[in-house]
């Protein structure tokens, strides 16, 4: 029987589930201690864990246990794998180079904030000021003189006077470059000054930065990386010719494996899960499976699973729809609004052909004109609407653009939302380690705002109305689940909750000008759930 593989979309086998609920529950009754266990429920505190099935010559199973990166600033706790590197050797290197970074970042604080820089700057800024007054101020006054000048050639004047005006004129121009020149000259000394400064710091990031680097190619080179079929490499190696990525080697199922081989198990399954409070930036549910990432893993767990038959990992394949299960809810001779069911995409995938689009091409004589105004993700179902000519396309996009078209979703949320109704706005990007997921980010992502009300409190969920202001991927799915947010994944999600037989969220309702006729057009989707 093959080993799965740690990339599988389609979640853990059975064995792995099993050991990895268990250690669940062991850690929800404090196997950590009362301390580390707080420290995983505070914001930001969670932390990914993994359990390895393994199997002795002997035909005995083992199971693994261990956690990604550190856990209480320790490598190493009872019941769980090490990491893979030398512990002497990193330690010592460690503590070498945080010296040096330590002593950099003091010499960089003294270069931003300290006293004789601040001053200058603040010189500087108050010199700026001051000039710009006495320009605004100098050009006031010859724009007066300026104007003058103007009335008294237009009322007419003897040539010797023309002349005259001229070498005013002349003599102003001057005024106005010498005072920019004196200007200059006084700001010279405290720009130099201002530039020796932002080099300074420049350079001393720059220095930072190196020595960052050289530490991690150190550490790097501490870890011993082997295969089940006898073969070493390098950390540094397996990610040629880029340097490995921060955290390479430090996550759960690499720690795994590395044990596994040093204690000639063989593996038989794999489960990794997060348990604790979601990252920051992060709409992450306790007790969720994921596969292991491409960015940190995707080098590194084929080569350490070398002599060991893996599956090839399964992906998320949407399920073909027929053509009788999209419904129209609206046609006339510019556009067409249908009722689109979950597990259809709305266009072409790069794996998939299957769509509303593809669909709609087929059942309209003109279906090459047809396009689709916007989008529902693959798992969400409800009204979508489809433009029959360029001209219509355009018109709706610039009303989704405007946000004049009104939009509402009907959701089921894993557990109780507490107030009443309000709005959420998280700014959103997306996970570059784990495409197609999206990320808060509050300095790099795109305005997402969501505004929402509770419809109903059963059995431990919330029925929820959602109406985004914005139209980010994901960005109800993200706004349910992040902490920030409404704390409470959708009922079914499979990128930021636990998956289950469908996601419940649900166009429900969409309300728009029509670009032809500019009625109001409001279509609705009974809630199928």
């Amino acid at each position: 029987m093959s080993f799965s593989s740690p990339f599988d979309e389609l979640g853990p086998p059975p064995e792995a589930v099993d050991a990895a609920r268990q250690l669940q529950a062991e850690l929800e009754a404090g196997l950590l201690g009362p301390e580390l266990t707080a420290s995983l429920w505070r914001p930001g505190g969670g932390k990914m864990f993994g359990v390895l099935v393994a199997e002795a010559a002997d035909g005995e199973r083992h199971t693994l246990r261990s956690f990604s990166g550190v856990l209480g600033a320790r490598w190493r706790l009872p019941g769980f794998v090490g990491p893979l590197f030398d512990e002497v050797k990193w330690s010592s290197l460690e503590a070498r180079g945080l010296m040096t970074l330590r002593k950099l970042d003091a010499r960089l604080t003294e270069a931003r904030r300290g006293s004789q820089a601040s001053a200058g700057a603040g010189q500087l800024a108050a010199l700026r000021d001051q000039h710009l007054q006495q320009l605004q101020a100098l050009d006031a006054e010859l724009a007066e003189r300026q104007a003058a000048r103007a009335d008294r050639r237009a009322r007419g004047c003897a040539p010797e006077v023309l002349d005259a005006l001229a070498q005013e004129s002349r003599g102003d121009k001057r005024r106005r470059r010498w005072l920019v020149d004196e200007q200059a000259r006084q700001l010279a000394p405290l720009a130099r000054h201002e530039e020796v400064q932002r080099r300074r710091v420049a350079w001393l990031e720059r220095l930072r930065a190196v020595a960052s680097a050289a530490l991690m190619r150190r550490l790097h080179d501490t870890y011993a990386v082997r295969d089940f079929a006898g073969s070493t490499r390098s950390l540094r190696s397996l990610y040629a010719p880029a340097e490995p990525p921060s955290g390479a080697g430090d996550c759960a199922a690499p720690k795994l494996l590395a044990q596994a081989q040093r204690l000639g198990l063989k593996p038989v399954a794999l489960a990794e899960f997060w348990f604790g409070a979601p990252a920051a930036d992060q709409a992450r549910t306790s007790g969720a499976f994921s596969p292991a990432c491409m960015r940190k893993c995707g080098p590194l767990l084929p080569f350490m699973l070398q002599g060991v038959s893996v599956a090839a990992p399964r992906r998320f394949v949407p399920q073909r729809v027929s053509a009788d299960a999209v419904r129209v809810l609206f046609e006339d001779a510019w556009l067409v609004v249908v009722d689109k069911p979950e597990g259809l995409l709305s266009a072409p995938g790069k794996t998939h052909d299957e769509s509303v689009l593809r669909w709609a091409q087929r059942t309209w004589r003109s279906g090459e004109d047809l396009r689709l105004v916007h989008r529902l993700d693959l798992d969400t179902s409800g009204v979508l609407v489809l433009a029959k000519d360029a001209a219509t396309h355009r018109a709706l996009q610039h009303q989704f653009l405007k946000r004049s078209v009104e939009k509402r979703y009907v959701a089921v949320l894993e557990g109780l939302v507490a107030e009443e109704r309000g709005r959420v706005a998280l700014a959103m990007r997306v996970d570059v380690d784990a495409r197609p997921k999206q990320v808060v980010d509050p300095m790099h992502g795109k305005s997402a705002v969501t505004g929402w009300e509770v419809l109903a409190r059963v059995e431990g969920r919330t029925r929820v109305a959602l109406r985004p202001l914005t139209g980010r991927t994901h960005q109800l799915r993200v706004h349910c689940a992040h902490p920030l947010g409404l704390a409470c994944p959708i009922v079914g999600d499979r990128l930021y909750g636990k998956p289950a037989e469908r996601l419940l969220l649900h166009a429900e309702r969409l309300a728009f000008d029509h670009p032809e006729t500019g009625v109001r057009v409001v279509v609705e989707s009974p809630v199928p759930f």
